[in-house]
């Protein structure tokens, strides 16, 4: 099955997310997991985001995109999208509206953004080999059981754009894999490498970056990478 290691993937997402939510911690250790988690997603980004051979790339891909999705009001359509769900999150104490979106965002840059998502599908579209997607998904599951702790269910439902993303890339693995070089993917790392630092600043509460409207950065950068490369 092609879309095998994509469904294990969002099982461990989904699985990771309803066990953090069911352990209910105090509000202290809550805060400091959470300022953890930031760092930790901070040191992720950078990492990721020296993938780049050729900075310019990521710096127009962030630039373009954030103009596209600004046009599109991306960031508004999921804020939306958590108050209808916000229902589901009702052990907040403080704007659900707002936990859900930080958490869907977190977890989707995380799950979907980096190399190991896009080898891993490309091998389960081409060879049928879902070993990498294994390996990814015992990380996700593990880093959701925190994400969903500490920020809630929005982190659940990251499961559906990482099915999606990869699951795409599984099925149009033959199409797309001339396209997704070394060094297309190196650009696309380095874009969302530099996203999921802004996320970990938002975490900390140290600035309120309007991500959501940034996301088509990332098609952006593998569109110029494939042009320029």
């Amino acid at each position: 099955m092609v879309l095998w290691g994509s469904f294990v993937n969002v099982m461990a997402v989904v699985s990771g997310a309803l066990l953090g939510r069911a352990v209910r911690l105090p509000e202290p250790i809550r805060q400091t997991i959470m300022q953890a988690l930031s760092l930790a997603v901070i040191i992720i980004g950078i990492s990721m985001g020296l993938e780049s051979n050729i900075m310019l790339i990521p710096i127009a891909a962030l630039v373009l995109g954030s103009i596209l999705g600004e046009l599109l009001n991306i960031e508004a359509r999921i804020i939306r999208l958590g108050g209808k769900l916000q229902k589901l999150d009702r052990g907040k104490t403080h704007n659900e509206e707002t936990d859900f979106t930080q958490g869907f965002l977190v977890a989707t840059l995380t799950y979907c953004v980096g190399a190991m998502a896009v080898i891993g599908s490309l091998n389960s579209g081409l060879m049928g080999d879902h070993q990498v997607l294994y390996a990814k998904s015992m990380i996700d599951g593990v880093t959701a059981v925190f994400f969903s702790a500490s920020m809630g269910i929005g982190v659940a439902f990251s499961a559906l754009p990482v099915f999606i993303y990869q699951g795409g890339i599984a099925l149009l693995a033959t199409f797309v894999s001339p396209f997704l070089s070394e060094p297309v993917v190196a650009e696309l790392t380095a874009t969302g490498g530099i996203l999921i630092i802004g996320i970990g600043l938002n975490m900390l509460g140290l600035t309120k970056l309007r991500l959501g409207n940034m996301l088509p950065a990332i098609l952006v950068a593998v569109a110029l990478a494939i042009l320029l490369i």
